[in-house]
């Protein structure tokens, strides 16, 4: 239960930090935010599994620099869908 917690505020604050990164506004909910930062991070995690850079010792840089590049294209492709799909209604 805690790691589903983790994994959520991670998601959270990937998602944040990669709205903050895009130019213009992204009209999409927090809950959406969430989703897609979490999404960055696995997405993130595999790949830096898959080239050998998932555990170094120390911080992880290139993990992380992953995972936010992940979340930032998640945002950056979905946002417009989002909002898209909104204005049809």
């Amino acid at each position: 239960m805690f790691q589903l917690l983790w994994i959520l505020l991670i998601g959270f604050v990937l998602g944040v930090l990669a709205r903050l990164l895009l130019r213009g506004p992204q009209a999409i909910p927090w809950w959406l935010t969430m989703l897609l930062g979490a999404g960055g991070a696995l997405l993130g995690n595999a790949v830096a599994g898959w080239i050998g850079v998932r555990h170094t010792s120390g911080i992880d840089w290139i993990r992380h620099l992953l995972q936010l590049g992940f979340a930032v294209a998640l945002v950056a492709l979905v946002a417009p869908a989002w909002t898209r799909s909104r204005s049809r209604r």
